[in-house]
């Protein structure tokens, strides 16, 4: 019944509340050392939680997998309950619980409404997850050969067979190299005292950041951060990621693979999140690949030639150089065409940059827009959570508009052609031969 009274308030709310323009960010430390992001909001009595640390894929070592196992095990038992009764506790109260990793980091997260039975039984729950998993030898045989099967299936995938062969193209051994999932021979390998190990080194509060969004007071919020990090040891924060090497010329790999289309990914590192070019890179991207049915790798892959259902491009900043990705499906026979299509419109947008009128139709796209992204709780907390563990500016969404204004087309152009070399570009195909190239 509360599950369900839940899910008609979050309806309510999406339909209800007015988009805010911004959000005020609050911030301090815990005892601990443990960062907390807290934004106050009202009308509905709900709170989204989220307990992030730097523990991600890019913390495995040689390990590949064991940050994304360790973290999907954590509520498969935790202090003296099971998986069955984690998930009872949760669902009496209306309450949902997640956990989750990136390349950079791992997080758990909580919904949650706030009348004070049901939010502190929810609040109880997501603590003793975080500070007493169990980590138990038959949970984690089943959690693991489940990983196994999955990373078996992913073989049928082309889609992620590109991905890691794109990722390990642009990183080779830096920590980004590798897929988060892990790979057959490293998982077959664990143990659960590995998991255990993980999980103690970076569980720890000097290296955990927690983010409220929701209707509690600043001393509720005090005291729900202080409650969900005061179990954890200090601990201390890892050593930040080595850089990325960037490539030193570029390179062509085909995976043949039994389909009649071909994925087709070119990149290379591109931008992290403090870069002073990230807006000009952003806007630029947005007119080249990433605005969708109007951008300029559509038009000339789709709407012109019809090469493709579609084409785009990305950038994914993150603590270190994230990758930008330009992308595309196929057929086999069209691969070289394609290819040829996109490299060239690449090329001419770096060296043209966008026109006047791009760059306006661009704002306005991006800034008309704006405010639906953190429309909700849960959108606004994940803004927030990037925010705080990227240690970005607080007024970031107060500024995010003013920012884009401020790009020109000549900063554009500029930022691509200092960012975003053709001559260092990986190309990744992944698919049947191409039998017009070949001849």
């Amino acid at each position: 019944m509360r599950i369900h009274l839940l899910s008609f308030m979050l309806v309510a709310w999406f339909f209800c509340n007015p988009a805010q323009a911004a959000a005020k960010i609050e911030h301090w430390q815990t005892p601990q050392g443990s960062r907390v992001y807290y934004v106050h909001t009202e009308g509905l009595p709900m709170v989204d939680i989220q307990v992030a640390f730097d523990a991600g894929s890019a913390r495995d070592g040689y390990q590949f997998g064991l940050s994304a196992l360790t973290s999907g095990m954590l509520d498969t038992g935790a202090g003296q309950w099971n998986a069955d009764q984690i998930a009872q506790r949760f669902e009496s109260v209306g309450a949902q619980f997640g956990s989750s990793i990136s390349i950079d980091m791992a997080s758990v997260s909580l919904r949650t409404l706030t009348d004070k039975p049901l939010f502190d039984k929810a609040l109880e729950t997501m603590q003793v997850i975080l500070t007493s998993p169990s980590f138990n030898e038959a949970d984690f045989q089943r959690e693991k050969n489940r990983t196994l099967a999955g990373l078996k299936q992913q073989e049928e995938s082309p889609a992620e067979l590109a991905s890691i062969a794109f990722y390990k193209a642009l990183y080779g051994d830096h920590p980004y190299g590798h897929s988060a999932s892990g790979e057959i021979v490293t998982v077959s390998g664990f143990e659960a005292a590995d998991l255990r190990s993980f999980y103690q080194k970076y569980y720890v509060a000097a290296n955990a950041m927690v983010v409220i969004v929701g209707d509690l007071s600043r001393q509720q919020a005090e005291q729900t951060a202080e409650t969900l990090v005061s179990g954890l040891p200090v601990g201390q924060k890892p050593e930040p990621l080595p850089e990325v090497v960037m490539p030193v010329k570029s390179g062509k790999q085909h995976i043949d693979f039994p389909s009649t289309q071909t994925h087709v990914l070119v990149g290379m590192p591109g931008t992290y999140r403090k870069d002073p070019d990230y807006f000009a890179l952003y806007v630029g991207n947005h007119i080249l690949g990433g605005g969708g049915l109007v951008s300029k790798l559509f038009e000339e892959v789709r709407e012109k030639r019809g090469l493709a259902y579609s084409a785009s491009s990305s950038f994914a900043p993150m603590f270190r150089k994230g990758p930008f990705t330009v992308s595309l499906q196929t057929r086999n026979d069209q691969t070289g065409q394609a290819l040829d299509v996109l490299n060239k419109t690449l090329a001419g947008f770096i060296a043209q940059g966008p026109t006047e009128a791009e760059l306006i139709a661009a704002k306005k796209n991006i800034t008309g827009g704006f405010a639906m992204r953190f429309d909700t709780n849960k959108k606004l907390a994940s803004y927030v959570s990037m925010i705080g563990f990227y240690q970005m500016p607080l007024d970031y969404l107060d500024t995010f508009q003013q920012n884009v204004e401020k790009v020109t087309a000549a900063s554009v152009k500029d930022a691509f052609k200092r960012r975003v070399d053709p001559q260092l570009m990986q190309t990744i195909t992944l698919g049947g031969s191409d039998k017009k190239s070949e001849k």
